[in-house]
């Protein structure tokens, strides 16, 4: 079982910066970021795999970069130029198979970080 705890969510505005962070207490294969808006489905939107390589979600590409620790077990999400659009319950997940952007794929899930981008 791993547990996973995030931090660094917040009140922005837009065009504005925030720096998630995700503490895992062990390793997974795969790792990364989904969000939840009100009313909407909860969707993938970003996920690294140990050696490095990302996927991104469309609407995020450009903006957003995902990056993870390996050796501390951490992962982080950093957000630029954000947007309204963006506003959402951001969850920190983790599989144990390459590009786990579908939920199908997450094994264990974090209690979620909001995340909220004015206009």
């Amino acid at each position: 079982q791993v547990q996973l705890v995030e931090s660094g969510g917040g009140s922005v505005q837009a065009g504005g910066s925030l720096r998630l962070s995700c503490a895992a207490s062990g390793y997974t294969y795969c790792m990364g970021w989904f969000r939840q808006a009100p009313g909407k489905e909860r969707e993938g939107v970003a996920v690294i795999n140990s050696d490095g390589t990302t996927s991104y979600e469309d609407s995020v590409k450009g903006r957003f970069t995902i990056s993870r620790d390996n050796a501390k077990n951490t992962l982080y999400l950093q957000m630029n130029s954000l947007k309204p659009e963006d506003t959402g319950m951001y969850s920190c997940a983790a599989g144990p198979f390459r590009g786990c952007m579908s939920a199908r794929y997450i094994a264990y899930w974090g209690q979620g970080t909001q995340v909220t981008v004015s206009s």
